[in-house]
């Protein structure tokens, strides 16, 4: 597998995507806008990407890059107040769009393989956009080894799992900073292994369940759960982590569209 290639403990960015035209088949009036607006946004602001480095990234002395992929420090975990996990995820398409969300949000993100796709899968760069530079990813070659990891991170921490069977709906749990939000694969959900972790101490703190009508939905898309999780956690910390984010990256360049664009 591609991974195998890349350094034990490496994070891993992936480059920019081409115009956002690309997207669309037929070019609306309304999409021609986003167009214009991201080509400002790239041509203002962000350089080829290939010489970019994440300003959430610390740079090492093992730096390397292997078919697009950037390769930078260690610290995913350091300073980030939350953290979300997906266990085996299989659609990149959903990975992207979550990438985006933790770009979004300040948190960082962890990919436990056997992933579904490979790490610079087209699909997976399209959905993310062009926000891959903020995003620090690291990837565990399995759940021990995550396990592993974790258990190593400073300060208070514990393992959250979501599932369609957990204990506590998702808006009446008391989150903390340290938290970490895990998420199972969209055909098998939560491993065994990875639910006995999250469910019993010293490392879990439970399992939640966002509340849903299961008459004729079997459950969430992926990225929509995390979204929801990720959000209700972040309010309840007063989105204390977006603030420290921007204190961090005071001197990067940011977005300075006047519009909303949904993209």
């Amino acid at each position: 597998m591609l991974l195998a290639m890349v350094t034990t403990g490496c994070l891993k960015t992936l480059d920019y995507m081409t115009s956002p035209i690309y997207f669309r088949r037929s070019v609306s009036p309304s999409s021609r806008l986003c167009t214009s607006l991201f080509l400002q946004f790239k041509n203002q602001f962000i350089s080829p990407l290939s010489h970019h480095s994440s300003p959430l990234s610390e740079s090492s002395a093992s730096d390397c890059s292997v078919n697009g992929i950037g390769v930078a420090g260690s610290k995913v975990s350091e300073g980030k107040l939350l953290q979300v996990v997906l266990v085996s995820p299989q659609i990149p398409g959903n990975t992207g769009c979550i990438a985006r969300s933790c770009a979004a949000s300040g948190v960082g993100l962890h990919l436990v393989e056997p992933l579904g796709f490979e790490i610079d899968d087209t699909k997976l760069k399209r959905a993310g956009l062009d926000y891959w530079p903020y995003v620090v990813v690291k990837v565990h070659s399995s759940w021990a080894d995550f396990r592993d990891y974790f258990k190593q991170q400073n300060g208070e921490k514990r393992l959250l799992a979501f599932t369609k069977r957990g204990t506590n709906i998702h808006s009446e749990f008391s989150y903390k900073r340290g938290d970490w939000l895990v998420f199972g694969s969209e055909t098998t959900g939560l491993p065994p292994e990875a639910l006995h972790d999250c469910i019993n101490k010293p490392l879990g703190g439970g399992t939640l369940k966002i509340p849903m009508v299961e008459t004729y939905v079997r459950c969430l898309n992926l990225s929509v759960s995390v979204g929801i999780g990720l959000y209700e956690a972040s309010r309840q910390l007063s989105y204390e982590q977006l603030q420290y984010d921007t204190e961090t990256r005071n001197d990067a360049r940011q977005l300075s569209f006047t519009e909303d664009v949904f993209a």
